[in-house]
């Protein structure tokens, strides 16, 4: 007889006493009537490998991935998804009841199912402007294109960055500078803010917002605060704004679903929780 095991699951980082995942995934697990738990995991560089194959053997049936490791498991799990492959990161661990460690990402489904929940964004509505040339801007550009945008007008501080993601992805991303980024705000439909510019503790976003003009839709992957100056103006210009805090909800949801067998909901009462 096989013993009855609870199944856990938890996010991986350091430092990692921030994460609000841990409230999204309880909320989940206790509105569903499931036996499991989730728990912040604080692991060193050193120890990572080691922790990640140790925890199945403990329960586990998964586990987020946040900073500094989302790429670093992409070379300790046995497959790894296209999407994750095409981001170069992967946020969500899945341990198969082979024995095999599957990793994906879920950031591009989160921020895709947050737009469409909150706002009327169509692929089709013309080009969309992306903010920032990091690891969230790779997700962000994988998920529009996969969705039919047709012209990404991709702009960063620093304009290598931005010129090796044109490199990787393509021709429908055009490199503009970092001093015109004001005038890509204006002509975009839809505009992404992927740094951490306007987030609590960090500088300001300095573009010009005065093209803004009602019809555009404006999301900023900043939800601390969860009003940023950026989606501040928007709204003063009459666009339709979508904030941060919805993609963290959205991106839990593929992974809750692969490791207890529940597709969850995302509704207000989530939200209240996750921001307790």
């Amino acid at each position: 007889m096989t013993e009855h095991r609870i199944p856990l699951a938890g996010v991986i980082g350091n430092p990692v006493a921030h994460s609000r995942s841990p409230r999204l995934h309880k909320h989940w697990l206790k509105r569903y009537g499931i036996e499991g738990d989730y728990v912040p995991l604080h692991v060193v560089e050193d120890d990572l490998e080691q922790v990640i194959r140790t925890l199945p053997k403990m329960g586990f049936v998964g586990v987020n991935i946040t900073i500094p490791y989302k790429v670093a498991v992409m070379q300790i799990a046995d497959q790894v998804s296209d999407r994750a492959t095409l981001i170069g990161a992967a946020n969500t661990l899945i341990f198969r009841k082979d024995g095999k460690i599957h990793a994906d990402n879920t950031d591009g489904y989160g921020f895709l199912a947050n737009l469409r929940q909150n706002s009327r964004w169509e692929a089709t509505a013309g080009p969309a402007a992306v903010l920032g040339a990091g690891g969230a801007a790779r997700a962000v550009i994988e998920a529009l294109l996969e969705a039919g945008v047709t012209e990404i007008l991709l702009t960063n501080r620093t304009r290598d960055k931005a010129d090796g993601l044109r490199h990787e992805f393509g021709s429908k991303i055009t490199v503009v500078d970092w001093v015109q980024a004001g005038n890509i705000v204006e002509e975009a439909a839809l505009v992404v803010n992927t740094t951490s510019l306007g987030m609590t503790g960090h500088p300001e976003l300095r573009v010009p917002l005065d093209g803004l003009q009602p019809g555009q839709v404006v999301t900023d992957l900043v939800y601390s605060p969860l009003q940023t100056r950026l989606l501040r103006e928007a709204e003063a210009a009459g666009c339709s704004v979508v904030d941060g805090l919805g993609m963290l909800l959205h991106q839990g949801v593929p992974a809750f679903e692969r490791w207890f067998g529940v597709r969850p909901e995302v509704d207000d009462e989530l939200r209240i929780a996750v921001l307790g």
